[in-house]
C-alpha cells in the first residue's frame, strides 16, 4: 500500500486531529502518453493507473529524469518543452518552452541541475531543477545527441554534424567544456556505463561505434568494432535504434546493430567482440534484465509487433512473443520480476512475469510510449 491514513495530533491543548496522507513514491512510475501529450502516473505493485497528468505539449519522442528524491520528473518534449512533474501533488509544478526542437535531456548526479539536448537551435542548455531558471547555455553550432550524466556535476554529449564529444564540467559554477575530436561521422546516439567511465557512441556515417574513458585527464576516442556497421553494404534503417537501451549482462555489452538484424555483444573489460546474435528484425531497445541472465529485444517497423528474450550465457533466443502492434518500449521492475512493455497500436501497458513469459495485467493508455519507474533516480545516465 502506497497510501497511509494518519492522524497527526497537535498540541494536547488544542486537542484538535489532523489527517495527513503519506505518498511513498519508491514504487511508482509514469508512462508517456505521447499522441495526448500526458502521463500516466502507475503503481508497480499495484499494477494499476493512479492518474493522468496532462498539459506536456508534443510528447512524440519525450524522455524523462528524476530527482533524487523520486519526487519530481523532469520530462524533455519534442517541442522543446522541460516541463516539471510533481509526483506527489499529481500536477506540473513548472514549465519552460527552451527551444524550438530538443531530443533528451540528464540531470545532474546531485540532482541540482537539468539539462537538455536540441536540434535547434541546437547545443545544450542547462537549468536550475529547483526553479528552471537557466543556468548555462553552451551553444554548439550542432544538433547534439547522446546527452548523459556523469560523475562530478558533469554532462556528456555528442555533435551530429561536426562528429565530436563535449564534456561539461559545471562542479565550479560556469561550464568547463572539454571538447574530443575524431568521435566519427553523423554520431546518432550515445550511452555512459552504469559506473560513469565509458561514454559510448554509436555511429550511422560510418562503420563501427566510438569510446571515450571518462576517467582520462586527457580522454582521445577509442574505436570499438571498426568492421561492423551499416558503411560495409548500404542497408534501409527504419528506425534509430537507442543505445540508452543497452545492456550490460555480466562482464559483457549488448548493443542494438544500425540497419542489421542483429544484436552484438562486446568484452566490457577491452571492448572487443564475442558474438552477435541473429534477430527477427532491426532492434530498436536491447535491455538487460536487472540481473543480467536475459535481454529483451524489440524491433523496428514493420516487424515492431515482436519481443525476443535471449539467454545471456548461451547467447541464444529462448523466447518469442507478440503482444501487439507498435511495441515502443520496455521497463523492468526494480529488480526485474516483471517487465511492462507499451503497445502504442493497441493502446496498452502489458506487464509479463520475466520468468514464466506469462502476461499478468494490462493498462489502457493513450498511444503509450516510454515507461519510466522512478528507481531510474539512483542509475547513472538514467
Amino acid at each position: 500500500m502506497k497510501w497511509i491514513a494518519t492522524a497527526l495530533v497537535a498540541l494536547a491543548m488544542t486537542g484538535s486531529v489532523h489527517a495527513q496522507t503519506i505518498l511513498a513514491t519508491g514504487d511508482l512510475g509514469l508512462v508517456v502518453e505521447r499522441a495526448s501529450g500526458s502521463l500516466l502516473l502507475v503503481d508497480q505493485s499495484e499494477r494499476k493507473m493512479l492518474t493522468r497528468i496532462t498539459g506536456l505539449g508534443d510528447l512524440s519522442h519525450a524522455s524523462l529524469v528524476y530527482s533524487p528524491d523520486q519526487r519530481y520528473a523532469y520530462v524533455f518534449g519534442r517541442d522543446g518543452g522541460l516541463t516539471k512533474v510533481d509526483i506527489v501533488e499529481r500536477k506540473i509544478a513548472n514549465r519552460v518552452v527552451q527551444s524550438g526542437n530538443a531530443i533528451g535531456g540528464a540531470i545532474s548526479d546531485d540532482g541540482s541541475l537539468v539539462a537538455v539536448s536540441n536540434y535547434e537551435p541546437g547545443g545544450v542548455r542547462i537549468f536550475n531543477a529547483d526553479t528552471l531558471d537557466l543556468v548555462a547555455d553552451i551553444p554548439t553550432g550542432s544538433k547534439t545527441i547522446g546527452l548523459v550524466d556523469a560523475p562530478g556535476k558533469r554532462f556528456v554529449f555528442t555533435l551530429w554534424d561536426d562528429g565530436e564529444t563535449w564534456i561539461a564540467d559545471l562542479s565550479a559554477g560556469a561550464p568547463e567544456i572539454t571538447k574530443v575530436k575524431g568521435v566519427g561521422t553523423n554520431p546518432y546516439d550515445a550511452l555512459v556505463t552504469d559506473d560513469g567511465r565509458l561514454y559510448i557512441t554509436g555511429l550511422f556515417g560510418e562503420d563501427g561505434l566510438t569510446a571515450i574513458d571518462l576517467w582520462d585527464e586527457n580522454p582521445e576516442p577509442i574505436r570499438v568494432l571498426p568492421e561492423y556497421g551499416r558503411g560495409q553494404q548500404e542497408m534501409p534503417v527504419y528506425k534509430m535504434p537507442h543505445l540508452e537501451g543497452w545492456a550490460r549482462a555480466g562482464r559483457e555489452f549488448v548493443l542494438p546493430a544500425v540497419g542489421h538484424h542483429q544484436v552484438l555483444w562486446i568484452n566490457a573489460d577491452d571492448l572487443t567482440e564475442t558474438g552477435r546474435t541473429e534477430t527477427y528484425g532491426q532492434p530498436v531497445f536491447a535491455m538487460s534484465r536487472p540481473d543480467g541472465r536475459q535481454v529483451w529485444v524489440n524491433f523496428a517497423h514493420p516487424l515492431n509487433d515482436t519481443i525476443q528474450v535471449i539467454d545471456t550465457p548461451s547467447k541464444e533466443i529462448i523466447h518469442e512473443f507478440k503482444p501487439g502492434p507498435a511495441v515502443l518500449h520496455m521497463e523492468f521492475t526494480p529488480r526485474g520480476h516483471e517487465v511492462w512493455v507499451s503497445v502504442r497500436d493497441a493502446g496498452k501497458v502489458m506487464i509479463y512475469d520475466t520468468h514464466t513469459f506469462e502476461k499478468l495485467a494490462e493498462i489502457d493508455a493513450e498511444s503509450p510510449s516510454g515507461i519510466f519507474f522512478t528507481s531510474r533516480a539512483h542509475k547513472t545516465g538514467l
